[in-house]
């Protein structure tokens, strides 16, 4: 049996690369249009094995949304994957550049590409999703238009790489989240890295006591990220992810944060990802 998993955008976009890098090529995607669709489905479908979220970005930052979607949903964390996000310009067969009169993409791709696109007169035009795009173009055989992509939708839809890695930052990475129902998580061999959710008691000096016990424990603090907390005047709950070397030293540290905190969620514990 295939493993089956949701993720957000179409077929060929950068998740199902994710859910292909973490599961294996075989992997069955379900495509969805909104997160919040995929942590209905993570929860509530019964074919599916999970999801996969992208949760930041290392031009673009978090995604706050996310968070408190994983927070308020029965989901867990179970893995993560780092993706190096190479954007590509692509076309039919036989199509040249000088071709070429439009291109298609999602806005973000397209201002990522800007370094390479402002050396064409090409009107840019803006699109819903990036392999969306590359579709349309193998769809209606355009021989004016290109999209820029992936390179898994060049392959699924039969384009031709006109050209490569046009990408005007070359360090470009986004952080895929892997999550399954709370109730099918079970204990990762080997996990060494955890996120969490803590909300302090707002005394003075709260935060600088919670982040004193973690490096009092020896544990690496790799991220920490404030949120609003919906509906209160102000007040923000805090994702913390920890990096440590055994998963006794994580349990320790949770059970002396609970003096100082006045909640505290696990989200999940997993092995950390790589960057390639």
């Amino acid at each position: 049996m295939k493993r089956k998993v949701s993720i957000q955008g179409f077929e060929g976009c950068f998740h199902q690369v994710a859910a292909r890098q973490y599961y294996g090529k075989d992997t069955e995607v379900t495509c969805c249009s909104t997160f919040k669709e995929v942590i209905k489905n993570t929860v509530h479908d019964k074919q599916s094995h999970g999801g996969i979220m992208a949760i930041e970005n290392s031009i673009a930052g978090s995604i706050l949304p996310n968070y408190n979607l994983i927070l308020k949903n029965q989901v867990k964390i179970v893995g993560e994957v780092y993706l190096d996000i190479k954007q590509h310009l692509l076309v039919n067969p036989g199509v040249r550049l000088e071709d070429i009169r439009e291109v298609h993409s999602h806005h973000m791709a397209i201002q990522q590409c800007f370094g390479f696109l402002d050396k064409y007169n090409w009107k840019l035009v803006e699109t819903e999703d990036t392999a969306l795009s590359a579709k349309n173009i193998h769809q209606h055989k355009n021989k004016h238009a290109a999209a820029i992509a992936g390179k898994l939708a060049a392959e699924l839809f039969n384009l031709h790489i006109i050209a490569p890695n046009i990408h005007t930052l070359k360090n470009n990475y986004t952080r895929f989240l892997v999550l399954t129902h709370k109730d099918y998580a079970t204990e990762i061999t080997g996990a060494d890295k955890a996120s969490v959710n803590f909300v302090t008691n707002h005394q003075k000096g709260s935060l600088a006591k919670v982040l004193g016990k973690i490096a009092d424990a020896d544990i690496n603090l790799s991220k920490l990220q404030s949120m609003p907390i919906p509906g209160s005047n102000f007040k923000y709950s805090f994702h913390a992810d920890m990096e440590f070397d055994s998963t006794g030293q994580f349990n320790d540290l949770i059970e002396n944060l609970k003096n100082c905190t006045e909640e505290l969620t696990v989200l999940g514990v997993y092995k950390n990802g790589k960057l390639n």
